[in-house]
């Protein structure tokens, strides 16, 4: 975006000029799917992007990738500078003991990079601190994490809103469910154990019980909400929830119509806790998920009213992004 900010006098005229100030865009943890949504985003609407991960890649004239770890200050610092708004979508090893060294350093380097740079800071989060929850989750709902993720998530949120608080930095959640999408095949369970399963002919897989409500957002939905977030600085020091479609579907519902877009059977087995802590014995990251379970055995409603109002947003319907989702993964 350029923008006419820094007004200059002419010494020898009574007239003004204007000088274009060009405003970067950096996005830290820049290989996951919803950095790569939101950097779509930003290149359709003529943004320059800078990629920062450990290992970036430019992916168009308009882009620049630089090299950092996230969880060392002088490297973030100089990934920073220069810049106007940054994106945290960082996504780390899902290990809650990873998690418990790296994320409160990752954050309070963020918060001190931006702090240095004068930028705005976005940061892309999830649900986990909220832990169960009757009914729908709000930005208002309160943290009351029931497991060491949510522990570790509920502090780093709070880590970045005291700041915020405080008058230190212009901050701002961008909070998501549980999402899908094209592209999100490694790291969405709908898309994992459902889509490429259908898709594969293979029998699905259903996390938990079947019969419950359980909101998803859709990825691209949620690269536009971060660029409009990050287009308008009046929404900065608060909580909002990505725009997700509701009411939201079962499990049976979900795996209904993805069979039936795929004109398949809807055919599909339950895991239920015992298969996944006897799973987590052979495979470390579907270990992790054991604590998490209490998503997947009560309704799990997220919403995005705030959002979708305050930008006249209409979350994509789950029929139109599961169609999407499946001509990506074939």
């Amino acid at each position: 975006m350029t923008i006419f900010s820094t007004l200059h006098r002419l010494q020898d005229s009574k007239t003004y000029t204007y000088k274009q100030i060009t405003m970067i865009h950096t996005i830290l943890g820049a290989g996951g799917i919803i950095a790569k949504e939101l950097t779509k985003e930003l290149l359709a609407n003529n943004q320059k992007v800078r990629l920062v991960s450990r290992q970036p890649k430019a992916v168009a004239v308009n882009t620049e990738a630089r090299a950092a770890d996230l969880t060392d200050y002088e490297q973030t610092k100089a990934a920073v500078a220069g810049s106007s708004v940054v994106y945290l979508c960082a996504g780390l090893t899902y290990d809650r003991k990873i998690w418990a060294v790296s994320w409160p350093k990752i954050m309070q380097n963020a918060i001190d990079a931006c702090k240095a740079a004068n930028a705005r800071l976005i940061f892309f989060d999830n649900v986990y601190m909220y832990g169960l929850v009757k009914g729908a989750m709000t930005e208002n709902t309160p943290y009351n994490p029931i497991s060491k993720k949510g522990e570790i998530r509920a502090r780093i949120a709070t880590q970045l809103m005291d700041e915020a608080k405080a008058g230190n930095i212009q901050a701002s959640i961008a909070r998501a469910a549980d999402f899908y999408g094209p592209g999100a095949d490694t790291t969405s369970v709908l898309n994992l154990l459902v889509v490429q399963k259908l898709v594969k002919g293979q029998k699905a897989n259903w996390l938990g019980r079947d019969d419950v409500s359980h909101s998803y957002t859709y990825t691209p939905d949620a690269g536009k909400a971060m660029y409009l977030l990050g287009s308008d600085p009046s929404s900065d020091n608060q909580v909002w929830h990505m725009p997700t479609y509701n009411p939201a579907f079962t499990g049976k519902e979900y795996i209904a119509l993805i069979a039936s877009q795929l004109g398949v059977k809807p055919s599909y087995s339950k895991l239920n806790g015992f298969m996944v802590k006897l799973a987590g014995f052979f495979n470390t990251t579907i270990g992790e998920l054991h604590e998490m379970l209490y998503q997947n055995t009560e309704p799990y409603i997220f919403d995005s009213t705030k959002f979708d109002q305050r930008f006249h947003f209409k979350p994509t319907t789950y029929e139109q992004g599961l169609v999407d989702t499946i001509a990506a993964s074939k």
